[in-house]
């Protein structure tokens, strides 16, 4: 079961970040030197990805613009001698990945978008990244664990996390059999529960390796949680046909679609930067006894 394509749905407007995503989208919002998406990006290239789908907007530009070269620029750092600011804008992608963008003409949902990926993808199995959802790893990627559990077990997964029962009814929850080595078969799967409803405190959270038979769920499937084509609901369906991993993975989610996450991120690899570490840590010292 070897990933070649990575969707990232990134058509959502941003609204918790107003008014900075009024012209910036929020995967384009700053971790340190990084935009969100590169992250992703990185994550999923770690994985054996190599073809990378953008499903975004007729208004966002410039994720695709991220992507794109920038020839003026490179011509002013490329005779200034800045060889090395040079090379972080050529490099944001190896040669060997491909971009390809799709335009999602109305935000329908998590699974319409994911649906909208369908003609590059075709009948392969492969990834989903949502890069709202930030995961912090000293080793092997989120994403990479998955593909590996992928391989093993030839069956789709999903990655979860426990959050307490108050939360329940902002995810996706999971009712898995017993975990051995970090991944459970999924029983059952329920949008948005609230906590007396729901099966128990696993969430979903924004990585997916799944098969291609998705997609014939997301085409049938009625608008589910919100009025929206609910890629949850997709995933209950699949269930009845054939396996799909609930996975613990290691690292450290943040959940950068809200503030306080971006904040919580930013501090984390502040002190994981090479050249900002010492700096980050004395500054938090003095600011916290202040």
């Amino acid at each position: 079961m070897r990933i070649r394509t990575a969707v990232f749905p990134v058509a959502g407007l941003g609204t918790r970040f107003l008014p900075a995503t009024k012209t910036v989208p929020k995967e384009m919002l700053p971790v340190v030197d990084r935009p969100l998406i590169q992250y992703a990006v990185d994550e999923a290239i770690e994985a054996g990805c190599d073809t990378l789908v953008f499903v975004t907007n007729r208004y966002k530009h410039a994720v695709a613009d991220y992507f794109d070269k920038a020839y003026e620029l490179e011509q002013k750092l490329e005779k200034s001698g800045k060889s090395e600011l040079l090379g972080l804008i050529r490099d944001v992608l190896p040669a060997h990945v491909r971009a390809v963008f799709v335009t999602q003409a109305e935000a329908l949902g998590l699974g319409h978008a994911v649906l909208c990926a369908r003609p590059v993808v075709g009948d392969a199995p492969f990834a989903v990244l949502l890069p709202d959802d930030l995961i912090w790893s000293r080793g092997r990627g989120a994403l990479g664990q998955m593909v590996d559990l992928a391989g093993r077990s030839g069956a789709s997964v999903v990655a979860v996390q426990d959050v307490p029962p108050e939360q329940t009814s902002s995810y996706g929850i999971v009712a898995a059999e017993a975990f051995a080595e970090g991944a459970g078969r999924i029983r059952a799967i329920v949008e948005k529960p609230r906590p007396e409803q729901a099966p128990s405190t696993l969430a979903v959270v924004g990585r997916y390796v799944l098969s291609a038979r998705i997609f014939d769920h997301l085409a049938s499937i009625r608008a589910g949680s919100g009025g929206e084509v609910q890629l949850t609901d997709a995933i209950a369906a699949l269930l009845a046909s054939e396996p799909v991993l609930a996975y613990r993975f290691a690292g450290r989610r943040f959940d950068c679609g809200s503030r306080i996450g971006l904040v919580e991120a930013t501090i984390r690899y502040a002190l994981d930067h090479e050249d900002l570490a010492d700096e980050a840590r004395a500054y938090m010292r003095a600011a916290l006894s202040e």
